[in-house]
């Protein structure tokens, strides 16, 4: 386990690697990237002084080093817009992106975990037809549509949630619920093909044979199959929730670091908008990282190197 372990950290380090590269060098595929920053009234004596404020007129060899020495001391620089630690931003930012995400992960286990279960252990049934058409649903709707339509219903037409921010503790479900959609499909489908696979299995079938209820079967035996297969894509989701939830904050104005990324993009903040998909990247990776360990722990096959 140690050395599969080992394996995986190496392999994250090597993507997070990667990620800095790509962070560096996404400013200057598409060429100078004092013209992106810049205004385009500015006089060439401001833009030659940002030049050298920003260490861009230092060959590119010495500036990648000193990104990639920087970034792993926590250094992102100023956001240019803030005039501000970008780290720190980010950092203010979390609290309520992580609200987010783990409301809506929960919404999506709460619901996928039990209609997967129920689907795979009775296929072909009615509450299998609604398990399917609510996993093709989730992951079919786009969310930014979807939001907008809440937003009309819900919050403006009944006045029953807030329409923008993060001022009541309810604000919360709206853009979580949207969020969790996607989440929810995936859950439902995997955890129903699961169920599927393992049904069948001599260990079920003597489980059934002794006269044990199936709720208890499904619950003692399967669900300790299920459980590792949810705990990946809980993780993968979770990830994805934290960096992939643009849309759904700005929507709802919602003040978490995928707003912050929209707003960043806009002002061309490029190094709060390097901060971010670094910052992001981390996380995904810590994540993965971590599931795989706790992965490792609930399977016995990896835990002992079978």
């Amino acid at each position: 386990m140690r050395r599969h372990f080992l394996v995986k950290l190496s392999q994250s380090l090597v993507l997070l690697f990667c990620v800095l590269l790509l962070a560096f060098f996404m400013l200057r595929l598409t060429g100078d990237p004092v013209s992106l920053m810049m205004s385009r009234d500015a006089s060439a004596e401001q833009v030659e002084a940002f030049r050298e404020a920003m260490g861009f007129n230092r060959p590119l060899i010495v500036q990648l080093f000193d990104f990639i020495f920087k970034a792993l001391q926590g250094d992102f620089g100023n956001s240019l817009h803030y005039r501000s630690p970008a780290l720190d931003l980010v950092l203010g930012r979390l609290p309520a992106t992580v609200e987010l995400a783990s409301v809506a992960l929960l919404m999506a286990l709460l619901t996928g975990v039990p209609f997967g279960l129920i689907s795979g252990s009775r296929p072909g049934s009615f509450i299998d037809s609604v398990g399917r058409f609510l996993a093709l649903m989730g992951q079919s709707i786009p969310n930014f549509w979807l939001g907008m339509i809440l937003i009309v219903i819900f919050a403006q037409t009944l006045g029953w949630f807030p329409v923008f921010g993060r001022d009541e503790a309810k604000s919360v479900v709206l853009p979580a619920f949207v969020l969790s959609l996607a989440s929810m499909g995936q859950i439902i489908r995997l955890t129903r093909s699961t169920v599927l696979e393992v049904r069948n299995e001599d260990y079920v079938r003597t489980a059934h044979s002794k006269g044990l209820k199936p709720s208890t079967v499904y619950i003692k035996h399967v669900l300790k199959i299920v459980a590792p297969v949810v705990i990946s894509v809980a993780a993968v989701q979770f990830g994805y929730m934290l960096g992939g939830s643009i849309y759904i904050e700005t929507i709802y104005a919602w003040p978490g670091i995928g707003q912050l990324l929209q707003q960043a993009l806009g002002w061309r903040d490029f190094p709060l908008v390097q901060t971010i998909t670094v910052f992001t990247s981390a996380v995904v990776l810590f994540l993965d990282l971590l599931t795989d360990f706790a992965y490792a722990l609930l399977d016995p096959r990896i835990r002992y190197g079978k």
